[in-house]
């Protein structure tokens, strides 16, 4: 055994930590197990930008009621710099194993260190939270979820006053006091300011939601379309059935083996919307009724995955930036129809997201804006522009928002704008299908797909730096058998056009490579910021035709082969 793990275990095995976490580590000692006990202890869990993420388990690089009080006390002692006591926080938490337990955590440290706290008595959305952290004029919030991760993991996602992620200055100033905080300097054993919310949040959370309802005479029109839903077993439970309620709908058919909670997720091999997998089930009980939807949220309900009903009877899956794509049109299509589209409204967008956003926003003369990755930043972006009108904002993976009362993705907003959708292209004769379709027909058929490289491992993280720098120092001129146009390095903020510099980018700095190339297509290089992952993005853009899905996936296979295979994969 490394000597500096070593250590680190014996200061597990002597000091102030409970008799069961001890126990488990002399188990895994007994057991020989030194593997396990490496990756436990040879690092500590990272407090990145967005908090913790990490596999349960005992160890200074695990998520345990240790790290999870280390994160706690380091944000209570940022919150008293910042001469805010007395400014409540508010925690909520999932479906996840120790998700409960975590947030009564970090709700009694909170309340130790002379800070009141508002903590769900039961698990809620993650956009609760955000909703929460505004409604509440909290000066922070917290939730303990590891979003669509596997149930191995769990994770503690922080929150400022305007209700989003935090961001600088406020994260890397966090994590600096997060990593001051030594094993005993963790205060607990106060819970005297602790109150206890659900419905005084819910209800008015509920009400804003059904605000945002574009269409409410058509659906009381289609208000028996059959629609299925499912939570994964996590916190969509909650609300997006009685979402869907307000909004009308009447036959809304919820996945009974998955409104259960339950943090082992026992129905789904990972409770990921993005993975067919995970809508096995609904899309079972769609043919079984014929529904034309099947929805599917994530744990924490910040992502929403669908598909819908074809005219074979089949059912196919929506891409995140196919359902984004199709909200966002639906609102400007409906606000131009009702003469309601602001003059001063915009989108927004993250960089690797499709850019038929783009083209949808210019057709209808919405600005559309580009952020970094991460809702966060499209958050940001809401709170800079107050002098604008914020339509609509998504990413990639699964993360969609309306209305500026939330500031992180919302899967209770996006499944009840995605159900009014749905009649709305039946008030019009349509299927979802054919909405989809007139929009690629009218805009082009744009055609994204990621591919993930994992690097685990102590050593993951160190190729993954060499892999990005490999990159930047041979800088490609052709990526299969087309050129490179343009390139933009975010992490220098430059961009470049046939290789000579061309002008600087007005966002933060950000590890993250961006090609766009002669036909249109674009291509994004970027590590994962909570997974041991590197991972590349690709979008091309097609003519309508019978094979396009065909064509479009050559070439982004023509791509992935070019520049995949730079990483040793």
């Amino acid at each position: 055994m490394d000597a500096r793990i070593q250590k680190r275990i014996d200061s597990w095995l002597t000091g102030p930590y409970d008799d069961a976490t001890k126990d488990a580590i002399r188990s895994l000692l007994k057991a020989g197990d030194e593997v396990s006990l490496a990756d436990a202890f040879y690092t500590d869990l990272d407090f990145g930008t967005g908090g913790l993420r990490g596999i349960i388990g005992v160890g200074t690089n695990r998520m345990n009621r240790y790290t999870v009080g280390k994160a706690t006390q380091g944000l209570a002692n940022y919150i008293m710099k910042a001469n805010a006591v007395g400014r409540p926080v508010a925690v909520a938490y999932d479906s996840r194993n120790g998700s409960k337990e975590f947030a009564m955590e970090a709700a009694e440290i909170f309340s130790s260190n002379g800070i009141p706290v508002y903590l769900f008595t039961g698990m809620r959305p993650t956009p609760e939270l955000s909703y929460a952290v505004r409604r509440l004029k909290c000066i922070s919030g917290v939730v303990i979820t590891a979003s669509h991760n596997p149930k191995e993991y769990n994770g503690y996602k922080a929150y400022w006053e305007t209700g989003g992620q935090v961001i600088p200055p406020h994260d890397k100033a966090i994590i600096g006091e997060v990593n001051k905080v030594s094993d005993t300097g963790v205060k607990r054993g106060d819970t005297s300011r602790i109150t206890m919310i659900d419905k005084e949040i819910d209800e008015p959370y509920l009400n804003d939601v059904k605000s945002l309802s574009i269409n409410p005479g058509i659906i009381a029109k289609f208000a028996d379309t059959k629609i299925v839903y499912t939570p994964l077993h996590g916190a969509g439970a909650m609300l997006v059935p009685r979402s869907l309620a307000n909004y009308g709908f009447t036959s809304v058919h919820p996945v009974e083996a998955q409104m259960t909670e339950d943090g082992n997720f026992s129905t789904v091999p990972s409770p990921n919307p993005e993975e067919p997998s995970a809508l096995k089930l609904g899309i079972e009980k769609a043919k079984a009724i014929g529904a034309e939807l099947v929805i599917a949220t994530d744990p924490d309900c910040d992502r929403v995955g669908a598909a819908i009903r074809l005219a074979d009877g089949t059912y196919e899956l929506l891409s995140g930036n196919q359902i984004g794509s199709l909200i966002a049109h639906y609102i400007l299509t409906s606000k131009k129809e009702s003469g309601t589209l602001p003059k001063n409204g915009f989108i927004v967008k993250t960089i690797v997201t499709t850019e038929l956003a783009a083209a949808i926003a210019k057709d209808f003369g919405v600005e559309c804006i580009d952020v970094l990755t991460g809702f966060k930043w499209i958050a940001d972006c809401i709170e800079q522009r107050k002098g604008k009108k914020f339509l609509f904002g998504f990413e990639e993976s699964y993360g969609y928002l309306a209305g500026d009362f939330v500031r992180d993705k919302d899967g209770v907003v996006a499944s009840s704008l995605l159900a009014e959708l749905l009649v709305y292209a039946k008030s019009k004769g349509m299927t979802l299908v054919d909405y989809l379709n007139a929009m690629y027909a009218k805009y082009g058929y744009f055609y994204a797909e990621g591919i993930s490289v994992t690097k685990k491992g102590a050593n993951g993280q160190e190729e993954i730096k060499a892999i990005m720098a490999g990159f930047r120092a041979d800088q490609p001129e052709m990526i299969g058998k087309n050129a490179v146009t343009r390139c933009i390095d975010y992490k220098t903020l430059t961009a470049y056009t046939h290789g000579v510099v061309s002008g600087t980018v007005a966002l933060p700095s950000s590890d993250v490579l961006q090609y766009f190339l002669d036909d249109g297509s674009k291509i994004t290089v970027r590590p994962s910021g909570t997974e041991p992952k590197i991972k590349f993005y690709f979008e091309v853009i097609v003519d309508v035709a019978k094979d396009a899905r065909d064509t479009a996936r050559a070439k982004v296979r023509a791509f992935a082969d070019a520049i995949v295979g730079a990483t040793g994969k």
